[in-house]
């Protein structure tokens, strides 16, 4: 397979730009782009996740990914780590709210099993006429076909530096309809109907700030599934699911990357480090998303098209079974942050005082857990910090709650464990090179 994958090539490119999509299916069977070298760039153009993918019954995955990229030499059983070198939106508005799904058309799951409620097609091609939530017709019956609409929707626009956004009125919002590719910078090659098509104005007047991160970004699976049910939750769907897509409990727990976070510090200075479960990883990405508030508990926020640079390199042996974050410092939580000058100095006149020789040199980590819901999300989240570290879960528990913090990357059941690590164990896994450049340690 990946001599399929990746051709002949054993070196691979120093850059591999990428402007291509799956249909919504991340299928380790499936060609993938490059490879890209060991400490080789990927700068690719992101379609929007979401809500334009989700009213385009043609996508079968419930978001629009980039073509996975191959790395040159990694193997199964290895780790990629992913330095995001940088993040830019190109959409200058974009629209969102809760969902309410369309009883009728869809097979078990509206995100990756569409049918047209008027002739019964699966995964219907449709088009867009006119504007509003019933813009989304059938090509072959004419039937509005849009498996979601809005219960509470919002369309919302940027300043040209991208800092800001305001949601807008309902005027404002037709007229954004009516140019809806050009004002999304929908990418060449999506196939998506843009979600301002919607023009929602439920919420008016309302400002916020931009701080844009990928909500899907990691290697391909060992099996072929949706791009938005490669995690703990949104893959609960999948088992024994009506449609073709459907998992076992047991293949969903082998083979999903965990790829779909939805965690808002995979943000730009960031280093992700993933799990490699098939022949040159398949690093693929999109969603991103131009804000949100911890466990986007909307179920959905601001989905824009955007440029990204992402930085790669292999760790050898590194088996891990879900993704390690190292967040930039001002993500870090309180109590996981590196001590500074003052507070090192503090302690260790602290440790001379009471007799500790030893002071631990450390590093802050997020390890990502995922789940049916939060508290199995949380747990799965130890239980991979104690595996990769050799330490018990009560020891994880205890650097979680004195030297750390347990957060909501998405609701239902998405998890950040982060907590400060010995640099020594990070040594012996090789992670400690990045901790150290990127806390300056």
């Amino acid at each position: 397979m990946l001599e399929k994958a990746i051709g002949r090539q054993t070196t691979g490119a120093r850059t591999v730009f990428v402007n291509e999509f799956t249909n919504g299916i991340l299928d380790p069977e499936a060609p993938m782009l490059g490879p890209v070298a060991d400490g080789g760039v990927i700068i690719a153009n992101t379609a929007p996740g979401c809500w334009g993918p989700m009213i385009t019954p043609e996508i079968r995955g419930g978001h629009e990914v980039t073509r996975p990229v191959a790395v040159a030499g990694a193997e199964i059983g290895d780790a990629i780590a992913i330095r995001i070198r940088s993040l830019v939106v190109t959409s200058a508005a974009t629209a969102s709210g809760n969902d309410e799904v369309m009883a009728g058309r869809f097979n078990g799951d509206p995100f990756c099993a569409a049918v047209c409620p008027g002739c019964g097609a699966e995964w219907p091609r449709t088009r867009v006429e006119g504007i509003g939530q019933t813009a989304i017709r059938c090509d072959n019956c004419g039937a509005d076909a849009t498996p979601f609409v809005f219960t509470n929707g919002y369309t919302i626009a940027f300043d040209d530096e991208r800092k800001v956004g305001l949601t807008v009125g309902k005027s404002v919002a037709e007229g954004f309809a009516s140019d809806a590719e050009r004002l999304m910078a929908l990418p060449d090659a999506s196939i998506q109907h843009p979600i301002l098509t919607f023009a929602p104005a439920d919420l008016v007047g309302v400002a916020t700030r931009l701080r844009p991160f990928l909500g899907q970004l990691g290697t391909t699976p060992s099996k072929a599934m949706p791009d938005s049910h490669n995690a703990g939750d949104f893959g609960e769907f999948l088992k024994d699911a009506p449609h073709a897509y459907s998992l076992t409990a047991a293949e969903l727990l082998e083979h999903k990357t965990d790829g779909h976070m939805d965690v808002n510090t995979v943000r730009e200075g960031a280093v992700l480090i993933c799990p490699v479960k098939v022949p040159g990883g398949g690093i693929y990405l999109g969603d991103m998303h131009a804000l949100q508030g911890d466990g986007e508990i909307a179920g959905h926020t601001c989905d824009v098209s955007g440029t990204v640079t992402l930085e790669v390199h292999i760790i050898k042996g590194l088996k891990i079974d879900g993704p390690i974050l190292l967040p930039v410092l001002d993500d870090v939580p309180y109590l996981a942050k590196p001590l500074d000058d003052v507070e090192r100095a503090r302690v260790t006149e602290l440790a001379r005082k009471h007799g500790v020789h030893d002071v631990e040199v450390d590093a802050p980590v997020t390890f990502i857990g995922t789940g049916a819901n939060l508290n199995s999300a949380t747990t799965n989240g130890l239980e991979r910090a104690a595996d990769l570290l050799g330490v018990s879960v009560p020891e994880v528990m205890n650097r979680a709650t004195i030297a750390g913090a347990i957060e909501i990357g998405r609701n239902p059941g998405v998890a950040r464990v982060t907590f400060r690590v010995p640099l020594g164990m990070l040594d012996a896994k090789g992670i400690g090179a990045f901790a150290r450049s990127l806390y300056n340690l």
